[in-house]
């Protein structure tokens, strides 16, 4: 008897939503840096075991918005969240529950819907921390389960399944039972090249940079991809670029080698880089480069 489930995956910026994802499916389709509100969209992994299909909805991080795109990300979790037939909260476990966190409690509470506390990042914290932390949260709302976990070592993410297996409901699969996401390839490689901006980069750069795709063609076993990178102000294009372009060839390098293993083929990247001053404090902007809620 099949089952199917949409689960949603939300919590602050940086507190390993993404990881948890590329944890279950044990493939990376969503990108991850040590820089908080890497993902700027909603994000669709699917995960089948046996008769279950699991499709999680991994949301950007929830925060204080201060641009239009902000304004967007933010937008874009809270509706996801309402549209999972059930709701991971990812936590740090080092941390007392705070407005992030008592907002989603909230939604749960009116919504009705079930919800799971994933408390990661266990391994850096000690029993009695941790145990403080899921009285704290137990005080304000009776989860559905509670698991605590690192999503980094893929630690207690099996125990996570479980719990959300007990949440799904009887019906027809939505995907293919060899799909693991439903993004576009030329999508994907665009999130890739600015995993490694955000990698290579430092301070507030990475966040004013958008990448599109004007050229995505495969033939003879080879992919030709030419991708503009698109930055704030001219003096970002310097350091995009970096003296003598070494380094806008050192990011080349790096997302070459995961297209190259992501697509299991060769793969000739071509980088430009462009400037669209303030585009992430304007409408227009922001849909320019494909950010909206369709």
């Amino acid at each position: 008897m099949k089952r199917t489930g949409f689960i949603t995956i939300v919590g602050r910026p940086n507190v390993g939503k993404s990881t948890l994802l590329n944890s279950i499916l044990g493939e990376k389709i969503a990108i991850v840096s040590n820089k908080p509100q890497t993902t700027r969209t909603r994000i669709v992994g699917i995960e089948t075991r046996g008769e279950d299909q699991f499709v999680f909805l991994d949301t950007p991080g929830i925060f204080k918005p201060q641009n239009s795109l902000g304004d967007f990300m933010v937008k874009t979790a809270n509706s996801t969240m309402q549209e999972g037939d059930a709701v991971i909260l990812v936590a740090d476990v080092g941390f007392a529950p705070g407005d992030v966190e008592t907002n989603v409690i909230r939604y749960l509470q009116q919504s009705g819907t079930p919800g799971i506390l994933a408390l990661n990042k266990v391994d850096l914290y000690r029993r009695e921390q941790i145990a403080q932390t899921i009285a704290a949260y137990a005080a304000l709302f009776d989860f559905a389960a509670v698991v605590p976990i690192s999503a980094k070592k893929g630690k207690y993410v099996d125990e996570l399944m479980d719990e959300c297996s007990k949440l799904l409901r009887e019906g027809e699969w939505f995907y293919e039972e060899d799909m693991i996401t439903d993004q576009p390839q030329r999508q994907m490689a665009a999130e890739v090249i600015r995993e490694k901006i955000l990698r290579t980069l430092d301070k507030e750069i990475p966040h004013g940079v958008a990448v599109v795709i004007e050229e995505y063609k495969e033939e003879d076993g080879l992919v030709q991809i030419r991708a503009e990178i698109f930055c704030e102000k001219a003096s970002h294009k310097g350091i995009l670029v970096g003296k003598n372009g070494e380094t806008l060839k050192r990011i080349g390098s790096y997302a070459r080698q995961d297209l190259e293993q992501m697509l299991d083929t060769k793969v000739y990247l071509n980088l430009w880089v462009k400037v669209k001053e303030n585009w992430r404090d304007s409408q227009r902007g922001i849909l320019n480069f494909g950010y909206t809620e369709e």
